[in-house]
């Protein structure tokens, strides 16, 4: 009888404990996400201009390190060229440091709030079968966020005024991934806990929906590095035109698609409607599996097509802009449990 009663804590209550944690650290990633946009629409991002993974954990604790903090910032572009004709004050660089700070405290915050449990779990036998290489996969790409948040942060402190939007994009996208790879894992180990069945399977119609999702996604964070939002504040129209005219093509499609802010705000301002349709669709196939799943799939759209053009419409509002990443999050976070119900549905 006790044998058979530590199987059932060991095969229900533990992949159920280790489902809630990834629960509580996609929360952290969320809410990493919404700090991330207002750093960056506060343009915070190099405001810190070392990478400290241990020291820096701790903020400026003195008038003369502040001091100290704002003369490296005086060397490079963006206050030469930008904030120090602005006539930048110690308060103000405080306040961009601040948001900087923060961003950087929460990602040291979230990599312990993954590795300290995922070591207690190993070392009480705790994970599943199967899921042992997922878990550390998601370590493993927490730790590159971190470098790839550097790697950004560089582009911006020699020769540019503001990061590379290629990096950014990265930078954002990644989150994405381990945000959705934290849901789908919780998802899994939430199955295995009632029924012991194994991980929901990635569709054909699963990876079309990724795939699209991924290239809004990836717009806008173009958008967001070229600061192309500003090209236009009005919405269905751009500039008086549905389709924008007088664009020079001469430096070829690839190099307009990838760097012309006016085409890249299009591109994302229309293929929304394509991630709209193929959501629905998504939502329509899994609507008697589970309808919350489909409703949170069309209430995260939904709030988040309304605020792509609050947002343009305010000439970026601040804001909107900053829900308008947060909500994005969530359109991932419920196209995950999307994709995941269809592939449970397909076994």
């Amino acid at each position: 009888m006790n044998n058979s009663k530590d199987d059932t804590i060991r095969h229900t209550h533990r992949p159920n404990a280790i489902s809630y944690w990834l629960y509580a650290v996609a929360f952290l990633v969320f809410i990493m996400v919404i700090v991330g946009g207002a750093t960056r629409l506060t343009e915070s991002g190099l405001s810190i201009t070392e990478w400290k993974p241990i020291t820096g954990a701790i903020p400026p604790m003195s008038e003369t390190v502040w001091l100290s903090e704002f003369e490296k910032y005086k060397q490079i572009p963006e206050y030469l060229e930008i904030n120090g004709p602005a006539g930048m004050t110690l308060e103000d660089f405080k306040f961009i440091y601040f948001w900087e700070w923060v961003h950087r405290l929460l990602g040291r915050l979230i990599g312990l709030a993954f590795a300290l449990p995922l070591a207690w779990f190993a070392f009480k036998r705790a994970i599943p079968d199967g899921y042992g290489g997922r878990l550390f996969a998601l370590l493993v790409l927490g730790g590159m966020q971190g470098v790839i948040g550097w790697w950004m942060v560089t582009s911006g402190l020699t020769e540019r005024t503001d990061v590379s939007h290629f990096r950014l994009a990265t930078h954002l996208l990644m989150a994405f991934l381990i945000l959705g790879g934290l849901v789908w894992t919780a998802l899994d180990l939430r199955q295995f806990a009632r029924d012991q069945s194994r991980p929901s399977k990635l569709t054909a119609f699963g990876l079309i929906v990724f795939g699209i999702l991924f290239i809004q996604l990836l717009f806008g964070a173009y958008t967001a590095g070229l600061n192309a939002g500003y090209v236009s504040n009005t919405w269905p129209l751009m500039n008086s035109s549905l389709i924008p005219t007088g664009i020079d093509w001469s430096d070829g499609v690839w190099s307009m698609l990838n760097n012309h802010p006016i085409v890249i705000h299009f591109i994302h301002r229309w293929w929304a409607w394509v991630t709209v349709g193929v959501l629905i669709v998504l939502a329509r196939r899994i609507r008697g599996q589970c309808r919350a799943a489909s409703i949170a799939i069309h209430s995260t759209f939904g709030i988040q097509i309304l605020l792509g053009i609050a947002t343009v419409m305010t000439g970026i509002n601040i804001y909107f802009a900053v829900l308008h990443q947060a909500v994005g999050a969530l359109v991932v976070i419920a196209t995950t449990w999307g994709v995941h119900l269809l592939g449970r549905s397909e076994d």
